[in-house]
């Protein structure tokens, strides 16, 4: 006897969301309401504190080119100058390893878990990017992008190519930590709520969240270049490296399709005008990212198809914001 359609669905539906619901334990913990839970990062030591000296050559900084958290770094390293101070090893997201994996790496290991149990043993947490590492005493240093962006920014500037560019200046830390800690949890972690939610409640309520944000940054950036005025700072790096990925990953693979970043009139611009800063765009192999979101977050699109994506010849078009906001 033929099984009715209906009932094929039904249990087509049923099974695919206990498993869905599975799958996304791991990779996105939630709290009891569906609310995507981001685990708190672990190694949290300062380069410049007696255990770990600012040296040239003696750091490595691990990145993913898909990791937005990771990206900020990578800037602030090419912004400061740091390109031949601080190493730089960039991880393969990959499936098949559940995680990150490392090729040709110095230290031997073949993933970033294994370069975790290698600084800590025993290890057992989640093996994030990015990762400042001690090259010298197998530590890793930190593994927190906020401070690690921070320390990048002033403890090797004995060594750096560009010292006098302070990205985070003390007349502005007290407004730019206020504003960071908005974008962070309404914009930098607001899409993965979104992407990551297990209800539509959790969905509903980080998408709202988002685009109000949103919103109230393009209205700020109306009046000035960056978002705290006419000097490029940390807080411009860590928005940035969400809004680059919006319209290509984060508005269809994550459902963060209220707006484009491209239908806003000032973050638009905004966003061009950094991107064209020299050095940012290197640090942007757009269409990786695009394949490595798409293709690795398998619970999210479990058909593997990469989208078009959109025109990344428009983010070369002229911005015309440093002529709008003489210094």
């Amino acid at each position: 006897m033929a099984v009715p359609p209906k009932f094929l669905i039904q249990t087509a539906q049923f099974v695919w969301h206990r498993l869905w619901q599975t799958l996304m334990s791991p990779l996105a913990p939630s709290d009891p309401t569906g609310n995507f839970q981001r685990v708190e990062s672990q190694f949290r030591h300062w380069v410049g504190s007696e255990q770990f000296p600012a040296e040239p050559n003696r750091y490595r900084l691990y990145i993913g080119l898909t990791c937005p958290w990771a990206h900020r770094t990578a800037i602030t390293r090419i912004l400061k100058g740091l390109e031949d101070v601080v190493e730089l090893s960039v991880a393969i997201a990959d499936v098949s390893v559940g995680g990150w994996r490392l090729e040709n790496d110095p230290t031997g290991c073949r993933s970033m878990k294994e370069l975790y149990q290698l600084g800590q043993a025993g290890y057992k947490g989640r093996c994030s990017v990015p990762v400042l590492w001690d090259c010298q005493t197998y530590q890793i240093v930190n593994n927190e992008s906020a401070e690690i962006i921070v320390m990048l920014n002033a403890a090797f500037n004995q060594f750096a190519k560009f010292p006098e560019r302070d990205l985070y200046p003390q007349a502005l830390q007290a407004e730019g930590d206020r504003l960071n800690d908005l974008i962070y949890h309404t914009v930098n972690n607001g899409v993965y709520k979104c992407g990551f939610a297990r209800t539509q409640a959790a969905y509903d309520q980080a998408a709202t969240a988002l685009f109000q944000t949103l919103d109230d940054l393009d209205e700020r950036l109306g009046d000035r270049r960056y978002l705290l005025g006419n000097q490029l700072t940390l807080c411009d790096i860590r928005l940035f490296t969400t809004l680059i990925r919006f319209d290509l990953v984060y508005h269809g693979l994550f459902k963060c399709d209220r707006r484009r970043i491209c239908d806003y009139k000032n973050l638009w611009g905004y966003l061009r005008d950094i991107y064209q800063l020299p050095g940012v765009a290197a640090t942007c192999p757009l269409k990786t990212i695009q394949q490595e979101y798409y293709r690795s977050l398998f619970p999210l699109n479990p058909s593997g198809i990469v989208p078009l994506g959109i025109d990344l010849q428009a983010l070369h078009t002229p911005h015309h914001r440093s002529e709008k906001f003489i210094t």
